[in-house]
């Protein structure tokens, strides 16, 4: 974007500040509030002379990250990060001026495919997952004056969450809040909307960098929507796009590949810094996501050097020790609070528990013999299936990058997830539940275009209704498992992916051995694959907008009269004590601190123990009191949803009565 565009956002933001806070008007204050916290990040890499979305968004999470860092340290509230923030912004302001970016009409394509994409999304959003729980801390970040790492927590006496443990994440989430004048539920139900654009631009920054192609880009953010939001359906990982899971895998993920890339091809110390800065962030977004990313660039970089394709190992290497650095140190300063928690390192019954508990996605051989189910590598329908069918081609172009980058990275996944005397190691250290979704960060968009690349060389046009009659067999073949707990019924077969994983070694060991002399560079057309792919998507396209409602696991939130109760007599900060689900639903609506929440949302160690939590409100409302119960909480507060506990009816003053709520005061 050109920089009048960018210095336009405050403009619109004020505009925008005319509309309602609902419908039409909502959406509008959310895209520019967005665009306002990505205009800080947009002038420093502007300044340092890194183009696109991607050093864009590396560097507005360093500037902010920064700002609340400076926030934590001296107990202020979100307005001194916000003046903070603005400032680094306005400090790169004149640099910036001073150079000239060609606008791309390829990246203003992409964000218009983007919002068409996005605006679709309203029509599904949902809180699902962890979005109370994310909500909560953005809540206390726009309420407290007084902040710190701890103060943003559930419980007013419990200790840092491992993977939240820096909010850098809900702070970006609470800024656009702010900015637009909503709350946080509105931002986590529809910022996914807006934030949708920018996701299709990244994924086409990397793919394009990758490939050295701009169709090549298109079709491999085709390929991630399909992958990601149409084949589940219901909006898919992109619905939860607000959360910091989701934002890490689907902005943070592409951003940081597009940087590698950019700096592998065009070494310099500026995108090296733009590689480390993007690193620091989802590491402290979601600090398992950097190991899960190393794992294939670390096989990228094996691949490219058994290939015998030196000149670029060095910038490999370099970008690899970017990442590791950042994130190691991230990692150095969470260990205290890893440490406590139940499942790293974990003993045998919390083991037994673990692979109890995710049973059906693993085959388990023994204790510390256990590895992730072949069927979970094409669980995702008819893209993964593909995916792994033509992963082999990619020997065909073992001297370009993208050949290296797919067959190092879908091999490193592989092994780590099939081999059984590897998985458990590799679990130990990030937990099972983290090492499961190693398969997420294989690179099956990427190896999609690519198969389609070769493909054309061989086929050439008859490549496109093979790839629209492959798509439609496909699609109804294996429509994918998307279901939560998971259960095989529409994945695709087990033995595929022991076929990929034998012939894409066999390809491999091949390439290796005969290298250029024998095995021939096949690539066809660019526009042709881009083509094929589109067409391979329409079924899957299809089948997503034919499900396209909220998910049935959507959840409802509270009531808006209760919320509006709890906000005008409840104090922020203080404590309201209820049973764990009602509690962990409150915490998103009210900067308020709760007694207890479901055990699968709080972090298992030893200061939260989130099982003598859940047990004690469970008995306190089974028993009816007693009431020391709660004030040894610290709460002056008690929710009661009568649908859910057995004793209802206190002896104490009544702030809120509803036909399912009452809140109490206790004196």
């Amino acid at each position: 974007m050109t920089l009048i565009a960018w210095l336009l956002a405050p403009v619109l933001l004020a505009l925008s500040r005319l509309l309602p806070a609902d419908g039409a008007g909502l959406g509008v204050r959310l895209g520019a509030a967005t665009a306002c916290v990505l205009l800080p990040g947009a002038l420093v890499a502007r300044a340092l002379g890194v183009a696109g979305a991607a050093g864009t968004l590396a560097w507005s999470m360093a500037a902010l990250f920064g700002a609340t860092a400076l926030m934590f340290a001296v107990h202020t509230s979100l307005w001194v990060a916000l003046a903070i923030f603005a400032a680094i912004g306005l400090a790169a302001l004149p640099f910036a001026a001073r150079r000239f970016v060609e606008p791309s009409p390829w990246v203003f394509a992409m964000l218009a495919l983007g919002l068409v994409a996005g605006i679709s999304l309203w029509w599904v959003s949902r809180y699902d997952g962890d979005a109370f729980f994310h909500a909560a801390r953005m809540q206390k970040l726009l309420a407290f004056d007084s902040l710190s790492l701890r103060s943003v927590d559930e419980f007013r006496d419990g200790g840092l969450h491992p993977g939240y443990a820096f909010p850098l994440w809900h702070a970006a989430m609470a800024l656009v809040a702010r900015l637009a004048g909503v709350g946080p539920p509105s931002v986590v139900l529809h910022a996914p909307t807006v934030l949708l654009p920018l996701s299709f631009v990244l994924v086409y920054e990397a793919g394009r960098t990758l490939f050295a192609s701009r169709w090549a880009g298109v079709a491999a953010a085709l390929a991630e929507f399909a992958l990601l939001g149409l084949a589940p359906g219901h909006g898919g990982s992109y619905s939860s796009l607000a959360l910091p899971a989701s934002a890490s895998r689907v902005l943070l993920l592409p951003a940081l590949l597009a940087l590698v890339f950019s700096y592998v091809r065009q070494p310099s110390g500026v995108r090296l810094a733009s590689v480390a800065a993007a690193s620091t962030a989802m590491t402290l977004v979601h600090p398992s996501y950097s190991v899960l990313l190393g794992v294939g660039l670390v096989g990228f970089l094996i691949v490219r050097a058994m290939l015998d394709v030196r000149h670029d190992l060095p910038h490999i290497g370099a970008a690899l020790a970017a990442i590791a650095v950042p994130a190691g140190l991230v990692t150095l300063w969470l260990l205290p609070v890893v440490r406590e928690t139940a499942s790293h390192n974990p003993s045998s019954g919390e083991l037994r528990r673990a692979l109890a508990g995710y049973g059906r996605e693993l085959d388990v051989f023994g204790l510390h013999s256990y590895r992730l189910g072949p069927q979970l590598f094409d669980r995702a329908g008819a893209i993964a299936v593909a995916a792994l069918a033509l992963l082999p081609l990619a020997v065909f172009a073992h001297r370009r990058m993208w050949g290296a980058f797919v067959l190092g990275a879908m091999l490193a996944t592989l092994a780590i997830g099939l081999l059984p005397f590897v998985f458990p190691h590799f679990a130990d250290a990030i937990s099972i539940s983290q090492a499961r979704r190693i398969i997420g960060f294989s690179p099956r968009p990427f190896v999609l275009v690519g198969g389609a690349l070769v493909l054309a060389g061989f086929l050439r046009w008859a490549l496109l209704p093979v790839a629209l009659a492959a798509g439609i067999a496909l699609q109804l073949a294996y429509p994918g498992d998307f279901g939560s707990p998971y259960h095989f019924v529409h994945g695709g077969p087990r033995v595929l992916t022991w076929v990929a994983f034998g012939a894409a070694i066999a390809a491999l060991l091949l390439a290796t051995v005969a290298g250029r002399r024998r095995i021939p560079q096949i690539e066809g057309s660019t526009s042709l694959a881009a083509a094929a792919v589109a067409l391979f998507l329409v079924p899957v396209a299809v089948h997503g907008y034919s499900h396209w409602t909220r998910s049935p696991t959507a959840q409802l939130g509270l009531p808006h009269k209760l919320v509006v109760a709890v906000r005008a007599n409840v104090p922020a900060g203080d404590v309201v004590f209820s049973d764990p689900l009602t509690a962990y639903e409150l915490a998103a609506f009210a900067p308020v601190y709760v007694n207890a929440a479901p055990q699968s949302h709080v972090a298992d160690t030893r200061a939260n123990h989130p099982t003598v939590r859940a047990r004690e409100a469970l008995r306190f409302f089974q028993e009816g009191g007693p009431l020391s119960v709660p004030r040894r909480d610290g709460a002056h507060w008690l929710l009661v949803d009568r649908t859910r506990v057995r004793h209802a009816t206190f002896a104490l003053p009544r702030v809120y009565t509803g036909t399912r709520y009452v809140l109490y005061r206790i004196p």
